[in-house]
């Protein structure tokens, strides 16, 4: 790449970028210098590319790592999947330093407020009150050398309080791995690169072990850190694991996804967005307890299951802390447990090991607790009766439950739609054109919610998820 056309496609670049995706490129260039990200990044970029051996492939990695794919086709004239195809043969980038990366780029502004919150004794204090992200605070453990390459226990011991257990698995991946393989690896050409990135003339320590990204196990080894090897989550691999640890999703239509829209406010929105993902989609408008009761026992029962890949079930109803109240204004209702007992592996047998997917906006009113109107037993289940539940778990492996409360109040107002639907609908096709799994889908939508709730206080939303996949789902 000629220098001249060097400075055009850098300078490009970096009108594109915002100042956390400046940011987050310096960090994936190998330096903790990052505070004047803005102003370092063309000439960061600049230096790394010239150095020789490296050429354009390690714009095309960074770029990639950021996930501005729009960058890649408009400014690079490349593409994700040729990207990916070449990363498949070994990467410039540290493993480590994506990894953290990655790690930032999932986690909301209520798991970071918690994390610098663990760390408020560790951190100094002006540091933590102008963290933005995850990234600032892992810049600020590697300088006081509590967090590196080969140290991640600190990270992982903080997700796990926060109870991002999906994040700390990562780390727990990269921390022990699996298999480790060299095969198809050019380690000289990658000791070559590395060194040159060392040597790059920037403020900060050297950049980490380079990475190369397979499906194979890998194992983080001090003594040989050019082994190192990480899969790409947005294609549908995860750190350390193979593609069998992902749900099957191939079937056209993809599975059934069954919408019951007891207050005529988002059924529709629904529909289309399944629809658009390839679901076969039965909307019920204003049913009764007694019209659910026989939609879903009938749904349960259906011979179409055995060939879905999935099944979704999306609610939106007035509600006690337990139970559907569909049309009525006031219990008794349906049981949320029983409705999720309908669709067990033991009940239907058309969904064992498929993951069942439900997503509930409920809108409470206050109601004692009392008989139900359909108990679970009413359901055709083996569950014992749940008198009171104030929450829902799902007990069952392949189980996503999804439900947010707000006060009924809100379906007072003129044109009102839920901020929760909303945002999972938004959520959901964006994370199919990311290709980021279901989990991860959920943590954009608790960001949006918390920022919702700290601009409006009085009109917010509380989001619960309790989920028993055993493998990562992508829609």
């Amino acid at each position: 790449m000629a220098d001249m056309q060097l400075t055009q496609t850098i300078n490009q670049i970096a009108e594109e970028l915002s100042s956390d995706e400046c940011k987050m490129l310096i960090y994936l260039c190998g330096t903790l210098d990052t505070d004047n990200c803005v102003e370092d990044v063309r000439g960061k970029l600049k230096s790394v590319i010239n150095c020789g051996g490296v050429n354009h492939m390690l714009l095309w990695e960074l770029i990639f790592r950021i996930k501005r794919y729009d960058i890649l086709k408009k400014v690079l004239q490349t593409n994700k999947r040729e990207v990916e195809e070449i990363l498949g043969n070994g990467g410039h980038v540290s493993q480590y330093r994506v990894l953290m990366a990655d790690i930032s780029d999932a986690l909301g502004k209520d798991d970071l407020q918690s994390l610098i919150f663990l760390l408020s004794n560790t951190l100094p204090t002006g540091r933590t009150q102008s963290a933005t992200s995850f990234l600032d605070v892992v810049v600020e453990l590697e300088k006081l050398d509590k967090v590196s390459c080969t140290n991640v226990n600190l990270i992982e011991e903080c997700l796990l309080s926060i109870r991002r257990v999906d994040l700390a698995k990562k780390v727990q991946r990269y921390r022990t791995g699996g298999q480790a393989s060299t095969s198809g690896i050019n380690v000289q050409r990658q000791m070559a690169n590395q060194q040159c990135l060392n040597n790059i003339p920037f403020h900060g320590s050297p950049v980490d072990p380079p990475v190369h990204r397979t499906i194979r196990h890998h194992v983080p080894n001090p003594q040989a850190p050019e082994n190192m090897q990480i899969a790409v989550p947005e294609t549908g691999w995860q750190y350390g694991q193979s593609s069998v640890e992902v749900y099957r999703m191939r079937a056209e239509p993809r599975g059934t996804c069954v919408i019951i829209d007891c207050v005529g406010s988002d059924g529709d929105m629904l529909k289309e967005t399944f629809s658009r993902l390839h679901f076969r989609v039965l909307l019920h408008k204003w049913p009764s307890l007694e019209d659910i009761h026989c939609v879903l026992r009938g749904q349960a029962r259906t011979q179409d299951l055995q060939g879905d890949d999935a099944f979704i079930c999306c609610i939106i109803s007035r509600a006690t802390s337990s139970d559907l109240l569909a049309t009525q204004q006031r219990g008794p209702g349906l049981s949320l447990d029983g409705i999720r007992q309908l669709f067990t592996a033991e009940t239907c047998p058309g969904l064992a090991g498929k993951p069942k997917l439900f997503f509930i906006q409920s809108y409470s009113v206050s109601e004692p607790c009392g008989q139900y109107g359909y108990r679970d037993e009413d359901l055709e289940t083996d569950s014992p009766a749940n008198t009171c539940a104030v929450e829902s778990i799902p007990t069952e492996a392949d189980v996503f439950w999804s439900l947010c409360r707000t006060n009924e109040q809100q379906l007072q107002r003129s044109g009102h739609q839920s901020v929760y639907l909303r945002t999972l609908c938004a959520a959901l096709l964006n994370g199919q054109r990311r290709k980021l799994h279901l989990v991860d889908v959920h943590t954009d939508v608790n960001a949006v919610i918390y920022d919702h709730n700290w601009e409006l206080p009085g009109e917010t939303y509380s989001v619960s998820l309790r989920h028993t996949l055993r493998k990562n789902l992508f829609m």
